[in-house]
This record gives C-alpha cells, structure tokens and sequence, in this order.
C-alpha cells in the first residue's frame, strides 16, 4: 500500500489568542528569520558552531565579562542543571512554596537533579532575608538536607518583581551563611522591562551566582540557557548539562534565536510590551464590580479572584487557567503578541459574564 499523501496545512485560527500562558504565543518573526539565517550549510555540533560561540559575546554584554552561557531546551532543564551545578549531593535549596521548581517541574528538582526543596509561605511570591532564615539552618545536622542555595523566580509565580536592593539584600544574606543564589529568570526581561533598568543590575550586579535565563516566554520558539555568572561556585557544567539530556545536537538553533532576542533590543521590546497589555487588562478589570486583582500587577501577569461559574463561562470564550480553583483564583498572562484589542476584547466579554 502507498502511504497516505500528507501536505503541511494549519490547524488552528492564528486570530485566535487567549490569556492562559505566554508560551501560547508562536514566535517572534524576528526569531524565525534568525532561524532560517542559522539553516544553511553545515555548523560543527554540541556548542562548537560559530554562533553558539558569538552568543557568549552578547550574553558578556548582559552579565559581565566573567559570564558563560550554557543553552539548553527547556526551562525545567535549565533549573535543574543550574541547581545541581551548585549543590552537593546532600544539598537542598530553599525557595517559596509558590516557586515554579517546587509546583510546576514535576519534581525534576528532586527526582532528577537529586535535590531537597526546603519551601517557605509567602505573601507576594517573594523570599527575604528573614523568611530565609526559616529554612537556613543545620548545616552540621547528618540528618537534614544541608541548604547550600537559595532560588528565586525574577519575576515570581505570582507576577511579582523584586527591586534590585531587595536581590541584594538576598544576596548578601546568602553568601553570609555559605549558600549561593540562583534566579529562575524565566520571565527575566519582564522584571527588566518592569524595573526599566538593565537585567545587569539585579543579577550579577548585586552578587547573583547562577541564572536560568528564559527565551520562549519572550518569543523563541523554544531554548533557554543556564548562564554561569560566578565561576568559582560551578564545576563541569558540560559534564551536568550533558548528563541531564540538556546538551543539543544542533545547538545553533537554540544560540541564534537567543542572540536574535538578546543582541539587540528585541527581548526588552516584547518584554514591555507584554507587560504594558497586562497593565491595560487589570486597569479594564479593575472597573469590573465583584472582581478582585489579588497581587500587584508587575510584569505580564494579572490575578483575580471572581466567581467559579463566571470563570467557567469565560473560559468557554478566552483559554485561562485557574490558579486556586477552590477559592475562585485565576490567572491571565500577556504575551508579546497580546494587542490592545484582545484586551478589550476580553474584558468586554468578563462584564458580560458578570453581568449575566
């Protein structure tokens, strides 16, 4: 039998957009035109091409001379690489219980990278100094995970953004006890964009050792990268990438799409540009009476609280997810293709449901 004949078709209305996730996006067209200029011929493999090589260059830019970039395919991937890269085998790593490496990776951190999560509440998505210390002890105890780093998401699970002196302060802290400090920077550029300060002043320049630094939020098609910004706190970070199936073949097609985001200014462009759609979702939202926004809005997300069954009826209009879906809580992300309106769109549709 002949197989079927099959022709590349679209199966989906590219009109369509919803505020469930910013990896819904496609990706940037600037991206794919960097994608189709990496195509031709033949690059050496595993990270010896020349634009993974030009790609530390324009990560130097970013994170200091020092810095060393490390692609990889996912941001899972790139957490857990990061994290085994400064801890031991004992080791354990306090983050809030809200951080995506303790709710969202399935338990890569501890299944896969081997690791002990030591959780702390918080009100906002952000750890301090002192919501640390609940967890920062026992270094000399056999019987507990020793903590030897801390994580924190920049922007946080809830949409937060830590200043620059609050990173610092954590920094600090840290290092004072003998623990690094990691970044989950999945959404990085929108805590930049957020902050209107380059991504240096709140990683290397306040004492950050390791970064996740995220692409496919920000319009990659997929591709992130562990960037190495204190080299005396990682060893044989070629040997961990490898090891856990983060080392790419053709691994050109990760860097390019990374330096197109990152060499000039188009990462800071749909950075702000998510952000500010999330600024005009809550300003919409916040007119609607009987709906709450639970967090500052921050970065490209927006949190609310509403009735189940509006929720519900919305749902059936615009894809979003619930967050706590006991107490009514959901949560609607921007993306860097979000249009004003689509916006207006949906909150035109949330008075309608409300008003039904």
């Amino acid at each position: 039998m002949n197989p079927p004949k099959t022709d590349a078709r679209r199966h989906h209305d590219p009109e369509v957009r919803g505020f469930a996730s910013d990896n819904y996006a496609g990706a940037h067209p600037e991206v794919l035109a960097a994608l189709a200029l990496a195509n031709g011929g033949h690059q050496v493999a595993y990270g010896e091409d020349a634009y993974t090589e030009n790609l530390q260059q324009v990560i130097r830019s970013h994170f200091g001379a020092s810095a060393e970039v490390f692609p990889v395919f996912n941001g899972t991937g790139a957490n857990v690489v990061a994290l085994q890269a400064v801890t031991d085998r004992w080791g354990a790593v306090i983050c809030a219980e809200s951080a995506h490496i303790n709710v969202d990776e399935c338990g890569a951190p501890e299944r896969v990278g081997g690791l002990k999560l030591l959780t702390v509440p918080t009100p906002d998505g952000k750890l301090t100094p002192e919501l640390i210390d609940r967890q920062a002890y026992g270094w000399e105890d056999e019987h507990r995970a020793m903590p030897q780093v801390v994580s924190i998401a920049q922007s946080t699970e809830l949409g937060t953004v830590y200043t620059p002196q609050e990173i610092r302060a954590i920094c600090e802290h840290a290092h004072a006890r003998g623990m690094r400090v990691h970044v989950d920077g999945s959404r990085l550029a929108n805590a930049a964009a957020s902050l209107n300060v380059p991504m240096r002043t709140f990683t290397n320049a306040v004492g950050v050792d390791i970064l996740s630094l995220g692409g496919t939020k920000n319009g990659a098609l997929f591709g992130e990268a562990v960037v190495v910004i204190n080299q005396d706190a990682v060893s044989h970070m070629k040997h961990l990438r490898k090891l856990s199936m983060q080392l790419a073949s053709k691994m050109r097609f990760v860097s390019v799409q990374l330096e197109a985001l990152l060499a000039r200014d188009l990462w800071l462009r749909n950075a702000r540009h998510a952000n500010e759609m999330a600024q005009r979702l809550a300003e919409g939202v916040r007119a609607v009476h009987g709906v709450e926004i639970l967090h500052p809005v921050q970065a490209n997300a927006v949190f609310a609280r509403l009735p189940h069954e509006v929720s519900e009826r919305l749902q059936k209009r615009y894809r979003f997810y619930f967050w706590d879906e006991a107490a009514g809580d959901v949560r609607w992300m921007c993306a860097f293709d979000t249009t004003e309106e689509d916006v207006d769109g949906f909150v035109a549709a949330l008075k309608e449901e409300m008003a039904r």
